[in-house]
């Protein structure tokens, strides 16, 4: 029975029906499955500036498929504005805002499926926390890749403007060059152009068969998005009937499936954290040593941005996300099968790709020959994070450093250093109290860690910060160490000039300092007064976990 006949069934409820006959509902709606659609079009961010049209595409099939659609909005964070500010604490937040209004909206409506559409980093995994709550049909609508800035013979990303910044402090490039690279970066409508958060995330949702193929690379501004968001509404429609629901498809062997394809693909940081969160949504079993157990075996195969050459709509010409599953299927590296919103299994959805890449293309490489022997997302350990910490190693020859700790206690104070000079080849700069609690808000470190390589520091000076990463940060990055400096985690500890390593190889992030001496300082330590105890930060931080279980704001 569906849920929405609570609300449309019988003379007793005529006031309901009284409401719904309001809004367009006819005598031979009543017993129709009510589809909410989560729209999350807004005009601040080329990420969700397209989605309005994809919504309506989308209501408009519904509609003609038998169901009744309902559309309602959800909000966005346009990380890339906000970034390097204080607006950036508001950027993880507004993952747990954007699956409550979706679980209050469906929930109090008792809509019957969910067809949610999103572009910025935050809306993808908001909205699969809300599917894996409420566990009613639905489907996840990607609204796209943005196509490449031109520069000359180059193409830019939302990234190259982070890194111009470092450039022209560094004395790299003039003013013009600065000015030029801003004005093209970000041509139009879509998503950051390379493998960073947003794309990461659709790759991964689209791996766990929540999307359809094909969907999580193409252009916002091509027409096959519209007839992909149109298709999504059939395929829910079809998956309310057959009541195919979102725990059917998020087990463990499927967010296994979605790692692997991240690891192929180069993907973000942030992934760790929002499939930590989901599975934890979902009950599915995960930690953060998963992710390390599967990046031993799964190679990086796909040249991509940030460290890579290419952007994501070259990915989909090569054959996109359902080329790299086939690789990896092929290889034995993933589960085949799993299902999918259509029906069907993984392997019956890959049947007619390809087992080889096209031979007109370098972006996605064969197994054989990959761009790295093992994944690029190592997990660290250590007196430092005990809990553990997230390395992003892609793009660095030798991610091994022993070096002085240059500390500072907030990214602004970071960043106004690097830019002027202040940190040097050898040097580990450690960025703290950003964490979930004491951000709040784990910020990205976009722009310290832009302006590093802009300075050409990426393969001399290591940073590390119990914030987060943007999905275009490369280098030698380690993020999310936990437990974070606001709860008295090691890394409070650090002091100006300590010996601190880190090394991929050994998996080891180390303060080299001696165990009596970090007990004194640590009976020291006084908890340092919350940043905010108001608002929705002030709640944020009163309820949010370990970034090493994904920051969550709903466990008891």
């Amino acid at each position: 029975m569906l849920r929405s006949a609570a609300i449309t069934a019988g003379v007793q409820r005529s006031p309901n029906r009284a409401m719904l006959r309001a809004v367009g509902f006819g005598d031979g709606d009543f017993n129709k499955p009510i589809i909410g659609i989560a729209n999350g079009y807004s005009t601040i961010t080329p990420c969700n500036i397209g989605l309005n049209d994809l919504a309506r595409c989308a209501e408009e099939t519904a509609r003609l498929a038998g169901a009744m659609p309902q559309m309602f909005g959800t909000i966005t964070v346009s990380d890339g504005i906000s970034m390097g500010t204080e607006g950036m604490k508001y950027s993880l937040v507004s993952r747990e805002v954007i699956a409550d209004s979706i679980e209050t909206a469906c929930n109090a409506q008792s809509m019957d499926g969910l067809l949610a559409i999103g572009g910025c980093d935050k809306n993808m995994p908001g909205a699969m926390l809300a599917m894996a709550r409420m566990n009613i049909p639905a489907i996840f609508v990607y609204g796209g890749t943005i196509k490449p800035g031109r520069l000359g013979p180059c193409d830019l990303t939302v990234v190259s403007a982070f890194e111009a910044v470092g450039q022209f402090s560094g004395g790299r490039i003039d003013e013009e060059e600065l000015l030029a690279i801003e004005k093209n970066a970000c041509p139009g409508a879509g998503s950051c152009g390379g493998m960073f958060t947003a794309n990461t995330m659709s790759s991964a949702f689209e791996a766990m068969g929540l999307s359809l193929p094909y969907s999580s690379t193409m252009a916002a501004e091509d027409p096959e998005k519209a007839e992909s968001a149109a298709r999504s509404a059939e395929v829910l429609v079809r998956a309310i009937e057959a009541n195919i629901r979102p725990r059917d498809l998020i087990t463990r062997e499927a967010i296994e499936n979605a790692i692997s394809v991240i690891m192929a693909v180069g993907g973000s940081t942030n992934s760790v954290l929002h499939l930590l969160a989901i599975a934890c949504t979902a009950e599915v079993p995960l930690t953060i040593d998963d992710f390390e157990t599967i990046r031993q075996r799964v190679p990086v195969i796909c040249d991509l941005k940030p460290s890579g050459r290419f952007v994501t709509v070259d990915l989909h010409r090569a054959g996109g996300i359902p080329q790299v599953m086939k690789l990896l299927l092929d290889a034995g590296l993933l589960h085949g099968d799993c299902r999918t919103i259509e029906g069907l299994t993984l392997k019956q959805v890959l049947a007619d790709v390809p087992s080889v890449p096209p031979a007109d293309q370098e972006v996605i490489r064969p197994l054989s020959n990959p761009l790295y022997a093992k994944g690029h997302l190592a997990i660290l350990r250590g007196n430092l994070a005990e809990e553990g910490a997230v390395a992003k190693i892609s793009g660095v020859k030798t991610p091994v450093i022993t070096g002085p700790a240059r500390v500072f206690e907030s990214e602004e104070s970071a960043l106004e250093a690097i830019l002027a000079g202040g940190v040097h080849a050898g040097d580990v700069v450690v960025v703290r109290y950003e964490g979930p609690v004491g951000g709040p808000g784990m910020r990205e470190m976009l722009s310290p860690t832009a302006a590093i390589v802009g300075q050409g520091l990426g393969e001399s000076v290591a940073l590390i910060t119990d914030g987060r990463f943007s999905g275009g940060s490369y280098g030698l990055v380690v993020g999310h160490v936990a437990p974070e400096a606001a709860v008295g985690g090691t890394i409070a500890l650090v002091q100006e000039g300590d010996s601190i390593t880190v090394d991929a190889h050994q998996l080891l992030i180390q303060l080299n300092v001696d165990p009596a001496e970090l007990e004194r300082r640590r009976a020291a330590w006084v908890k340092p007064e919350p940043r905010y105890r108001t608002g929705v930060l002030g709640k944020y931080a009163r309820q949010v976990s370990s970034s090493s279980l994904g920051a969550v704001t709903d466990q008891g």
